[in-house]
């Protein structure tokens, strides 16, 4: 297979909070959605270099927005999830399905009860 086709957990953690934002989805809003909704810290450094990565792999796609006086001028980069990104993410997802099917404890629906 091709060289960086496949996802990495935290790139799919990015893309997914990248999906979640909408059109809020910049390099802080995407490591405050991570934090908040799976407790792992993230840097803001860590953020740029992976939306950065998946930006030059065509999964993302990023705008410039105006700058503000509370950024001194500087404009935020917005991203958005392109076609190929929701796709990589439905493929990493569904390679994960396919590996835990069978073994139990991890066969059911995720997060349920045994």
């Amino acid at each position: 297979m091709a060289r960086g086709k496949y996802l990495g957990d935290f790139e799919q953690l990015v893309i997914l909070a990248v999906m979640r934002l909408g059109e809020g989805a910049y390099g802080m809003t995407v490591r405050q959605e991570i934090e908040v909704n799976t407790g792992r810290q993230a840097s803001l450094g860590a953020i740029y270099a992976t939306l950065d990565r998946l930006e030059e792999k065509g999964l993302v796609s990023s705008t410039s927005g105006n700058g503000t006086p509370e950024r001194r001028g500087r404009a935020k980069r917005f991203f958005k999830v392109q076609a190929r990104g929701v796709r990589a993410l439905q493929d990493a997802l569904a390679d994960l399905d396919r590996m835990r099917r069978g073994i139990e404890g991890l066969d059911g629906p995720l997060g349920a009860e045994t």
